[in-house]
């Protein structure tokens, strides 16, 4: 029996175009399925394509359209030099980015930055790889981002907002969060507050100062604030640390992360501290591990998914070239059994 023939494989749109009897420009309109060829064309060209294994030179289309495809997600440590790409926070808002992008056709770049300098979002947005750039959390390097965000408008940012900025950035009132956390302690009897968290960030140092300003005027209330490290190698040596310094002097703990508080709670109970009859404890974030723990975290909740979408959606915009401003959105206290 004679062996089939296999089609030759095709080099360049000029050679299907041969094949298929048609100009190149129709090839093109075709295998990016456009309109302006009618539909049997389409089907037909671009069954040929499959037949002879012709992929489009993806590059060759990219220097036409003036555009890569490609969207940089940035994650800058500046003051959490320890902190991985693994953090339950940084995992779940990056998978609900990478859901709004790819699904838009878009491709992804990550990126964890340990500045070294000040020019490291420079060599990352005038690399010519990207269409823009979004950036996980400001660090301690909002000044930076500010100074590129006034040349390079294709930015989003997930962090806090201050009034005159230039950046555009997406993120919850963290002030207002802090505020939350702290009331409903308040609420439950608790008076020896402790706050846990490393305020070098500005998201973070706001939630401190939303504590401040709910006890403000309270004199029976007393608060007591211990720098807590992010970074999972060095999270529960700190809180242990803490934890002594308190000498069992504490009712209630804000925590500034949902993984803050996980740590807490299990370092009091290795302790015999009963959570939240001996100690009340709160988190911030809401992730998913927070409905899933014993005793189940309350916590304030920043939309994450809807932070995404907000994220992107201004990118887009940004890239063509439409102005997009910030958005703060709302905190909601998750009331659960920890508090």
């Amino acid at each position: 029996m004679d062996d089939v023939k296999k089609p030759g494989k095709i080099r360049n749109i000029a050679e299907l175009a041969k094949i298929a009897g048609v100009s190149a420009g129709t090839v093109s309109r075709a295998l990016a399925d456009k309109s302006l060829v009618n539909k049997e064309t389409r089907e037909r060209i671009q069954a040929l394509a499959r037949e002879h294994g012709f992929r489009p030179n993806q590059m060759a289309r990219r220097l036409r359209t003036q555009q890569t495809g490609v969207i940089g997600v940035v994650i800058p440590l500046g003051h959490e030099r320890r902190q991985h790409i693994s953090d339950p926070f940084f995992m779940t808002l990056f998978g609900y980015l990478a859901d709004e992008l790819t699904e838009s056709g878009h491709d992804l770049m990550l990126s964890r930055v340990i500045p070294g300098d000040d020019e490291w979002l420079d060599r990352i947005v005038d690399s010519g790889m990207l269409d823009g750039a979004l950036v996980i959390g400001q660090s301690n390097q909002f000044d930076v981002i500010e100074r590129v965000a006034k040349h390079y408008r294709p930015l989003v940012v997930w962090g806090s907002y201050r009034e005159g900025q230039v950046q555009c950035t997406v993120g919850v009132d963290n002030a207002a969060g802090g505020a939350l956390a702290t009331r409903r302690l308040l609420a439950r009897g608790a008076k020896r507050l402790a706050f846990f968290g490393d305020t070098n960030g500005p998201e973070i140092a706001e939630r401190l100062r939303g504590v401040e300003r709910a006890i403000a005027g309270l004199s029976d209330v007393s608060l007591a604030n211990f720098p807590t490290h992010l970074a999972s190698d060095e999270m529960a040596s700190q809180i242990t640390a803490h934890l002594d310094s308190l000498a069992g002097e504490v009712d209630g703990i804000v925590c500034a992360s949902d993984i803050i508080a996980m740590t807490t709670i299990r370092i009091l109970h290795e302790r015999g501290v009963t959570v939240p009859d001996d100690v009340a404890v709160t988190g911030f974030d809401d992730l998913p591990l927070a409905a899933r723990m014993v005793p189940q975290l309350t916590t304030v909740k920043q939309d994450i998914a809807e932070g995404a979408k907000a994220m992107v959606d201004a990118l887009r915009r940004r890239i063509a070239g439409e102005d997009a401003p910030s958005t703060v959105m709302q905190p909601e206290l998750v009331a659960r059994e920890s508090a």
